[in-house]
């Protein structure tokens, strides 16, 4: 490996990018929400929430150095593959491949279905509002997700194996 590449990955630039990547992404959901108007289901909320914990550990990489850069780095790759793993269950509701329970699946007496209704989220997860290529926003930040999932990885690899 070349010394420049040693020093961007050993170095506050890695997590940096880490950190913007699930930024980026949050932007992106957000953007989607409150300028596209597709509203998040509950699966999609919870798909976000290791994105804002990769921004928090990202900063906080940047700030110390060595081992304690590489745990953090190794921290963000699983919250990273967490949130794939929400995206791909996700990805499954919505192709039918799995049951969820904020999908419809409305059954019972008329009280019983009455109660149902009103306790249903406004947006089914079982739904695809949108998608690109066919692959839903879900598919997406699965995708996305391992990629930068894959970097933290590659970062806190070359730290262990630098000894650092």
């Amino acid at each position: 490996m070349s010394a420049a590449l040693q020093r961007w990955v050993s170095g506050s630039a890695l997590p940096l990018l880490v950190a913007a990547a699930s930024a980026a992404l949050l932007l992106g959901a957000y953007l989607s929400q409150h300028v596209g108007g597709l509203a998040p289901c509950p699966l999609c909320l919870i798909q976000r929430y290791p994105h804002f914990a990769v921004m928090g550990l990202g900063l906080a990489a940047v700030a110390v150095g060595g081992r304690a850069r590489m745990a953090l780095l190794a921290l963000s790759g699983l919250a990273l593959l967490v949130s794939a793993g929400y995206g791909v269950y996700h990805a499954g509701v919505e192709q039918g491949w799995f049951a969820s329970g904020c999908a419809a699946q409305i059954g019972g007496s008329v009280d019983d279905i009455r109660a149902q209704v009103m306790a249903a989220p406004l947006t089914r997860c079982d739904e695809v509002p949108w998608s690109l290529v066919g692959v839903s926003l879900a598919g997406w930040n699965a995708i996305a997700s391992v990629a930068v999932a894959a970097l933290a990885f590659y970062g806190a690899g070359r730290l262990w194996r630098a000894g650092t």
